[in-house]
């Protein structure tokens, strides 16, 4: 089986690697090929060094024809601009999300065309297709039924790439998958350009001594998932079969609800008073209004039929992170 995992050195991507060549397989099948394409080959020096794993670098829009010129068995699309970045530069987003995922699902149509097998893909979408529209306000939980209405350009782009999902899906092109990713929280590294970036920069950061800047109310709550919950629920949607999967719209995976304030109180348990003397509080009025608009509650039936739950409390995700990254502080 030969897989390709778009965005496969950035850290989801390296986390699905990793996931999957353990696991060994895909839906039963063994795995003989993992393609990581991304803009910078991957610097893990595991994968690199797996003889399963072929690194691709350079524009996925560009080296599409090279990287679909052979049968492909299944493709992960987690590339994609985030969040600031598509309101910052409005080409930049159409073009990584809209106009890269359709040329990535004209290949693999190409290829059912040809008369070869219709890829599974799974494509990464957010819980930024949800918004508060005056005709349409969000419900106080978001159900597995509730209308998308995104109020971004990149929830906008999710969603209209779900769409070409199902409508590529019902036509037999692929086996698609949709699933929709609660924030994910802790990520190691630095922060980057999501409006959703500093909901790790404020543990990442005063774990390893610096400090880190809140930009919203501390009563603001998000929904988040931990780095390896996602994981699990990614894996979980590719391997569940048709019907389990139900329909062909987006699924939304499992989330923990937490204000930014209970997000520090839970590092303060865990190191101690000293470290909210590295968080400052200053008031983004761009991030608070992307960020403010995401909804922070979800009932994800459809998920935990798959057998998914979300994280217990976000103690328990601070101490994956510390588990898993060896923090250096001190305290």
């Amino acid at each position: 089986m030969k897989v390709i995992i778009t965005g496969g050195a950035g850290f989801l991507g390296t986390l699905l690697a990793r996931a999957l060549l353990e696991q060994g397989t895909l839906r039963g099948a063994p795995i003989d090929q993992l393609v990581l394409a991304d803009l910078v080959e991957s610097r893990d020096e595991a994968l690199r060094a797996d003889a399963r794993v072929q690194c691709r670098a350079g524009d996925l829009l560009e080296q599409l024809p090279v990287l679909m010129g052979e049968p492909v068995d299944a493709v992960f699309h987690l590339a994609s601009a985030v969040s600031a970045e598509c309101e910052s530069d409005f080409n930049l987003g159409l073009r990584s999300n809209l106009d890269t995922t359709r040329a990535l699902l004209d290949a693999c149509r190409q290829q059912a065309e040809r008369g070869g097998n219709a890829p599974l893909f799974f494509f990464s979408s957010s819980v930024a297709v949800y918004g508060s529209d005056p005709a349409l306000p969000l419900p106080s939980a978001v159900e597995d039924h509730t209308l998308p209405t995104p109020q971004s350009s990149y929830g906008i782009h999710k969603f209209v790439c779900e769409q070409l999902v199902a409508d590529y899906t019902r036509k037999a092109y692929i086996d698609g998958r949709c699933a929709r990713l609660m924030t994910v929280s802790v990520r190691p590294g630095r922060p980057n350009g999501a409006a959703s970036s500093f909901l790790s920069g404020i543990v990442r950061e005063p774990l390893a001594d610096m400090e880190a800047v809140c930009p919203v109310d501390l009563d603001t709550a998000v929904a988040l998932a931990s780095p390896a919950t996602t994981i699990a629920g990614i894996v979980a949607v590719a391997e569940a079969s048709r019907e389990d999967f139900g329909g062909r719209t987006a699924l939304n995976l499992p989330a923990l609800t937490v204000t930014v304030r209970e997000m520090l109180a839970a590092l303060q348990a865990v190191v101690g008073d000293d470290v909210m003397q590295r968080v400052r509080f200053e008031r983004n009025e761009a991030v608070e209004r992307i960020v403010g608009g995401w909804p922070a509650r979800f009932h994800s039936e459809r998920a935990q039929a798959l057998g998914l739950r979300a994280d217990v409390d976000f103690r328990s995700v601070i101490e994956q992170y510390m588990r898993d990254h060896a923090p250096t502080s001190t305290h």
